[in-house]
């Protein structure tokens, strides 16, 4: 009996370790929109790249962690958080509203949300977007400011509109803009920079501002430790100059406030 039990023990230790092992990884996965250039996105050769990814692949790098890029359905993104599946939530993640769901890093990026249109739509303020069939990605920033019932104006703004149009991406719904299926598309301004840029142009930022934010890396609520790991590399990166020189890669130098 005595050596079954021991044998159990062995077991269950070896099993356990094993666990322990697992829990220690040195992966860390980030999860992304896949659709969400320039801070996290596919690229032509099937890749995926951008700011933020290529961010976490520093932090990775000085911690020797390998880098796990994990693309997942924005709707989902809590339930991946929960259950372990990702480490983090980086790719242009508002903080704002948002401050007591996740143990956040110290904001990195400022951001507005604004409204994009064609250069030729005559189209140039806000109170030209009457009636006029207006498109936004599900569950972003742009949509809460929309629906903000504490910004009065921005409800006014909505009501105005011929139709509203949720997207699950904003590559969709710039198609739909150039299609003409839309008038203008509501949407983060650094997203905005890129589409227009990576488009040769034709299209223009109005210059009212629908709200204003800031990114930060979104962790399990009272995950402090591999926050503070994070945040402290980042730290590092942005004393050496290694934060701004991969922001300049991305065209968004202007919009960093990290360590500001």
């Amino acid at each position: 009996m005595k050596k079954k039990i021991s044998l159990l023990m062995v077991v269950c230790m070896t099993l356990l370790l094993a666990a322990c092992g697992k829990e220690k990884s040195n992966t860390f996965t980030v999860g992304f929109d896949a659709e969400f250039p320039p801070y996290g996105y596919m690229d032509d050769n099937g890749e995926y790249v951008g700011f933020d990814l290529d961010l976490a692949a520093e932090v990775c790098k000085r911690n020797g962690w390998e880098l796990v890029k994990r693309p997942i359905d924005w709707n989902s993104k809590d339930m991946e958080l929960s259950s372990g599946s990702i480490d983090c939530i980086w790719n242009g993640f508002t903080m704002n509203g948002r401050e007591g769901d996740y143990t956040w890093t110290s904001p990195y990026v400022d951001n507005s949300q604004v409204f994009v249109v064609a250069e030729n739509s005559g189209i140039t303020a806000f109170a030209d977007l009457e009636g006029k069939a207006v498109g936004v990605q599900s569950d972003s920033s742009a949509l809460s400011a929309l629906n903000d019932e504490e910004a009065p104006e921005n409800i006014a703004l909505r009501d105005s509109f011929g139709s509203l149009t949720e997207y699950a991406d904003y590559n969709t719904a710039f198609m739909d803009l150039e299609a003409g299926a839309l008038d203008a598309v509501a949407m983060d301004i650094g997203v905005a920079n890129y589409q227009i840029e990576s488009r040769g142009g034709g299209y223009v930022i109005l210059e009212q501002r629908l709200a204003a934010e800031q990114y930060g890396v979104g962790f399990l609520l009272g995950n402090e430790e591999l926050r503070d790991t994070v945040e402290g590399t980042l730290n590092e990166m942005a004393q050496d100059g290694t934060f701004m020189e991969i922001a300049d890669k991305w065209g968004l130098s202007e919009s960093v406030c990290f360590g500001k």
